[in-house]
């Protein structure tokens, strides 16, 4: 009889997508996999064919939430033998506490030493090891740090998402100028607006609600030359729904952001624009993807010393490592 287990998902699109190759080793040794999930993050999950049953967890950012977690554990007492709890958090790890799930493994956390009884310790700030290797290690095994994540998405519910949008599959190219950390982790959006108008095929922009605007500095320009050329999706789809458009296009144009890990994970064409992060780190996982970094380019003069800050907005205030990413650069490594 197989294991049971609950995985308890991080909070954001890009560390759950670096969660895919635990899931693959976890489900190969024969455990039934539940993951309980924010709602803005769980339809990574249910593309993930590993994953048996996806929960919706109805929790907020911010705030324990003591009565909604008390609720949730007690609709899931009694169903799982072991529990992985991937963030880091004190109220992460309560939820499996509560459930009375037995066996409870994490990494060693804020305050949580007594709601896990099995804990890897956590590595100093500076020294984590890179995101897929840093989640693999929750198994128990090893020689995973090379994987990469895949995921899946069966043809059907990807061509009803394009149809909703109006879009053909490898039919435009996919912008996704956002970034949650800041603006030093985003590509100007004139330098997008330029690149947009280069292309041979239409570009539909992705984001958040919080990104619309942001996107509209793109898609106004862009379509004050070129009709309809700019598709300004931004705030206006589900999650599954982006997903389904970044799995079915031409290639995708992003910073070092979520939905760049997504479309690693789908295996789409892609350049990736660093600015104040650095790849060495968190790079696009995907044979078809194009990093474009300064601090690597030894032909780029003066040498951008600078990077990677790791600062939300540029200490300097001129934005070289991002600024100096011409969109001829990155039209050349698309093609």
């Amino acid at each position: 009889m197989g294991t049971n287990s609950l995985v308890i998902a991080p909070q954001w699109i890009g560390d759950a997508v670096m969660t895919e190759p635990l899931m693959r080793r976890l489900h190969a040794r024969g455990e039934r996999l539940t993951v309980g999930a924010l709602p803005w993050v769980a339809p990574v999950y249910r593309a993930m064919p590993q994953v048996a049953e996806v929960i919706d967890f109805p929790f907020q950012h911010g705030g324990l939430q003591w009565q909604a977690r008390r609720a949730m554990a007690a609709q899931l007492k009694g169903r799982f033998d072991t529990a992985y709890v991937l963030p880091n958090s004190l109220k992460s790890a309560l939820l499996p506490f509560l459930a009375g799930i037995p066996r409870r493994m994490g990494y060693v956390g804020e305050s949580r030493l007594v709601l896990l009884n099995q804990r890897l310790a956590n590595p100093p700030k500076g020294q984590r090891p890179p995101m897929v290797a840093y989640y693999s290690a929750l198994s128990g095994e090893t020689g995973l740090e090379q994987d990469r994540p895949h995921l899946h998405l069966d043809a059907q519910p990807v061509a009803q998402a394009l149809a909703a949008l109006g879009l053909q599959i490898g039919g435009y190219v996919v912008f996704a100028p956002g970034a949650e950390f800041g603006p030093a982790k985003r590509w100007p959006a004139a330098h997008f607006a330029a690149l947009a108008q280069q292309l041979d095929v239409p570009v539909v922009l992705l984001g958040s609600g919080k990104e619309h605007a942001l996107c509209e500095e793109i898609a106004g320009p862009v379509n004050a030359v070129r009709p309809g050329w700019a598709l300004n999706f931004a705030g206006k789809t589900t999650l599954a729904q982006a997903l389904s458009a970044i799995a079915a296009s031409k290639s995708v144009v992003s910073n070092d952001s979520g939905l760049m890990h997504v479309a690693a994970a789908f295996g789409v064409p892609q350049v990736a624009v660093f600015g104040s992060s650095s790849p060495l780190h968190t790079p696009p996982l995907n044979e078809h993807a194009h990093v474009l970094w300064l601090k690597q380019d030894a032909t780029y003069q003066p040498p951008l010393d600078c990077a990677p800050c790791f600062q939300r907005s540029c200490p300097l205030g001129h934005m070289r490592c991002l600024v100096d990413v011409g969109p001829e650069r990155v039209l050349h490594a698309l093609a």
